[in-house]
């Protein structure tokens, strides 16, 4: 059954505009409720978290009504990040988790994105089951047979500690000055004090939200301003999160900024020389080129993946590996989450830099990244760049270019009306010009 809704992320898109209602999303819980609720031995439960966008509460509300009405108990956890949603799902053996949150998107975007019991996010044919039951009549049961709603109070202690347990007991962050920014996002009441509790000196921006400041000008995807905070405070680190926490961009001493691939191979090297080693690493299609031979000259085994961290994650359980991720700072440790964790990544690096005594420009410097340009070319709606000539003649002419020194990439982007062109080879200058190139082609074609 193919799905309309479900993409790789969830359900988003614009405030106000379809899917993305209040009637929507109303009869999405309810869906899932039924779906869930099928399956469930005992009680029914599914667990309801969000970021910090205004439009959160008006979600929340209709979610909470829509479980409900199917006859599934409620535990509300406010505003948490989304690796803590999958987290608890699985500590309190829920049926689901459910995310309000657009992660890296504007405020007046928001989506709704599920996690299993398992702490996963959900198969194709669950998401499918769940579509059908939105093609259905909404019934509400009787009164019997209603759900009930809680708050669960305690949810960001239970989520601190576990981040704490991710590093071993005696690890300590004493004597290190961390800045970390939290987009205004889900994680502003939860990673300084995972910082704080395990010993850094800890300077936390982004950590007013009012509902429609997340991601404005701060967090993974801009973090200039932390770099800069970085070097005027002096500080050993900064720590970049995304709106809901499940992205990370690291800033080292200097200012300069070390993105997912950066974090992939520190937290790599590390584990490949630690007693149980690495067996392999999971990327993506826009994974650099130079992440690859780093790899290869370490030894580890190294494959790409479809962009999306869902693809990762299927990519790491088909070859039994524990660690993947993509550029983006989609970070995921097998063996410490299910799914990609910001705050747990960084401590990973944190980890790295303790054992080796080494600053975090020191650990990156033995990968040597290919220039990369990507451009995001706005289309509208859901565009295809399949069976476009001019689009292939395009492409066809900049890997000539390249003469087998690069490599370009065209995807049209999960979550947002975007195709995204990456140009990828050993001179920045004609990388530049030639994603340029490719990309004018694409908006004029498209567009």
């Amino acid at each position: 059954m193919s799905r309309r809704y479900f993409g790789t992320d969830g359900i988003r898109g614009l405030v106000g505009q379809p899917p993305i209602t209040a009637d929507f999303v109303l009869k999405l819980g309810w869906a899932a409720g039924k779906v869930f609720g099928e399956t469930a031995k005992g009680r029914k439960l599914i667990l309801v978290g969000k970021d910090t966008r205004v439009s959160g509460y008006m979600f929340e509300s209709a979610l909470q009504a829509g479980i409900i009405a199917a006859g599934v108990d409620v535990g509300l956890l406010g505003p948490m990040p989304t690796p803590a949603i999958a987290y608890l799902s699985r500590t309190f053996r829920a049926q689901a988790g459910v995310v309000i949150s657009a992660s890296h998107n504007p405020y007046d975007d928001n989506g709704i994105k599920f996690f299993g019991g398992d702490g996963f996010k959900l198969s194709d044919e669950i998401e499918s089951r769940i579509e059908h039951y939105l093609d259905l009549p909404m019934e509400t049961g009787l009164s019997e047979r209603l759900g009930r709603a809680h708050r669960i109070a305690d949810a960001a202690g239970r989520y601190i500690e576990f981040c704490k347990s991710t590093v071993p007991s005696g690890f300590s962050l004493s004597g290190l000055t961390v800045v970390v920014d939290c987009a205004h996002g889900a994680t502003y009441h939860v990673a300084p004090d995972v910082l704080r509790e395990l010993g850094a000196r800890v300077i936390a921006m982004g950590v007013e939200p009012d509902g429609i400041n997340i991601n404005a000008n701060c967090g993974s995807t801009q973090p200039q301003a932390l770099a800069r905070e970085v070097v005027a405070r002096g500080a050993d680190l900064g720590i970049a999160l995304d709106g809901d926490g499940d992205r990370v961009i690291l800033v080292d001493r200097h200012g300069a900024v070390v993105d997912g691939d950066g974090i992939l191979f520190v937290i790599a090297r590390h584990r490949h020389g630690g007693s149980d080693g690495c067996g392999g690493v999971v990327g993506t299609l826009m994974s650099n080129h130079g992440l690859k031979l780093a790899f290869d000259q370490l030894g580890i085994p190294f494959e790409r993946a479809k962009v999306g961290d869902r693809y990762v994650i299927e990519s790491m359980r088909q070859h039994g590996w524990l660690l993947g991720g993509e550029n983006s700072g989609h970070i995921v440790c097998g063996d410490l989450t299910t799914t990609g964790d910001g705050i747990v990544a960084a401590l990973q690096v944190l980890r790295a830099m303790s054992d080796s005594g080494k600053a975090l420009d020191e650990l990156v410097a033995d990968m040597e990244m290919l220039p990369q340009v990507m451009i995001n070319v706005p289309v509208a709606g859901k565009a295809s760049i399949a069976g476009a000539p001019e689009i292939d003649a395009a492409v066809a002419a900049a890997e000539t270019a390249l003469a087998g020194t690069g490599r370009v990439l065209l995807r049209p982007s999960g979550t947002e009306p975007l195709i995204r062109v990456m140009v990828e080879g050993a001179d920045a200058d004609k990388v530049a010009e030639l994603a340029r190139q490719v990309a004018d082609v694409v908006e004029k074609v498209l567009t």
